[in-house]
């Protein structure tokens, strides 16, 4: 072989070497890099376990005198940790849910303990990815402030958290996700907001105050056409698990399955079906096979609700009692996205609020208040 065609030959095999080097990831040199890892039950444990660690700090946080307590999140390095920037961002929730508890204790409600789980539904890997969802558990105990509160408050909520695998194989939590509306007390993200479906021709409901005390508007709960406990009955016992005479909207659209649930704990105290077309707001029904829109959508619940003349709209919030609906409009553009049922109301006049998407018990007014300060409030007396 010739001199100069033998050089051109090395020539090319040493330019196609290096840009073959350029294309490999910028953690190649100098390092080893191992292949995508897999997740055995030992990662999967430890996903469960800092999941569990990240829930509990906001909801500690929360709690009367732990917010100084060393964070469960700390503990964790090494083959399973928080990345640097979802660590930062856990730290902003916390000082966020410490100033919420603040807020609370104005408004007069404290929390003297708290016990969170998480329990690890289904990983899913692909490369150096793994999504991880779990469900989280939370009891909080109330602090005796009036004297009058419930003894817990509770929700279930459900998360989607992303692990990322660096170089060596490692995993940190890159990313956490609520999957329902994201509606409990230690939420601190925005809940997710449908486009509006607003329709000037329908009724519209005044909005509520918020202020506490309120002027008196007096229930009868007994002896009227409604029996109000059963209603409050139907839905303490079905906040958590679920009726299955009637389908879970969960998951299928921002609005979940709250007005669905708030219907069932109103027709079993009650209401009674309005047959006909689904799409007419002006009917109501709903059974496991077949639910008209006024049924399980949040705007057009109310637009029956008001011209069925089956509720009259509250000033303020306050005036709710057991058996009365609440809705919110989070981003005040005029559509509705949220209903609460009010299952409980103390003597002191707080109401408590037991609903769906997120799934919860005896949540007070003022918690929700403290939580969503710039919504819009829309009070039903039923």
């Amino acid at each position: 072989m010739p001199a100069r065609r033998r050089v051109t030959i090395v020539a090319a095999a040493v330019a196609s070497i290096a840009a073959s080097a350029a294309l490999l990831p910028t953690w190649s040199a100098g390092a080893t890099v191992v292949d995508d890892p897999t997740v055995d039950a030992g990662t999967r444990a430890t996903f469960q376990r800092l999941a569990d660690a990240v829930f509990t700090d906001r909801t500690q946080a929360l709690v009367d005198g732990v917010r100084s307590a060393k964070p469960l999140t700390d503990g964790f390095s090494g083959d399973v940790r928080l990345s640097s920037r979802t660590a930062r961002g856990e730290d902003a929730a916390l000082t966020t849910l410490d100033r919420r508890k603040d807020l609370l204790a104005r408004l007069g409600e404290r929390y003297r303990k708290a016990d969170t789980a998480v329990t690890l539904d289904a990983t899913r890997v692909k490369g150096r990815t793994a999504e991880a969802a779990v469900t989280e558990t939370t009891t909080l105990t109330y602090a005796k402030v009036r004297g009058d509160e419930p003894r817990t408050t509770g929700f279930q909520a459900h998360h989607e958290l992303t692990f990322t695998a660096d170089r060596h194989g490692d995993w940190q939590l890159t990313g956490i996700r609520d999957t329902d509306q994201g509606m409990a007390v230690n939420t601190v993200a925005g809940p997710s907001v449908k486009a509006p479906t607003v329709d000037d021709t329908m009724p519209s409901a005044p909005r509520a105050a918020t202020t506490y005390p309120a002027p008196a508007k007096p229930k009868t709960l007994t002896g009227a056409a409604l029996d109000y406990k059963a209603m409050a009955a139907y839905a303490e016992k079905y906040w958590s698990n679920y009726n299955k005479d009637y389908p879970d909207f969960n998951g299928q659209g921002a609005g979940g399955d709250c007005t669905n649930f708030v219907s069932q704990s109103l027709k079993a105290g009650g209401w009674k079906h309005v047959p006909g077309y689904v799409y007419d707001y002006t009917k109501w029904f709903g059974n496991a096979d077949i639910q008209s829109h006024s049924f399980i959508g949040v705007n057009e619940w109310s637009w029956f609700a008001q011209n069925s003349k089956r509720t009259t709209p509250l000033a303020n919030v306050y005036q709710l009692d057991v058996g009365d609906v609440l809705q919110m409009d989070f981003d005040k553009d005029g559509s509705k996205d949220h209903t609460m049922f009010v299952s409980y109301r103390s003597p002191q006049g707080v109401p408590y609020l037991t609903y769906h998407s997120t799934n919860t018990y005896r949540r007070s007014v003022a918690s929700i208040i403290a939580s969503y300060s710039n919504a819009a409030f829309y009070a039903y007396r039923t």
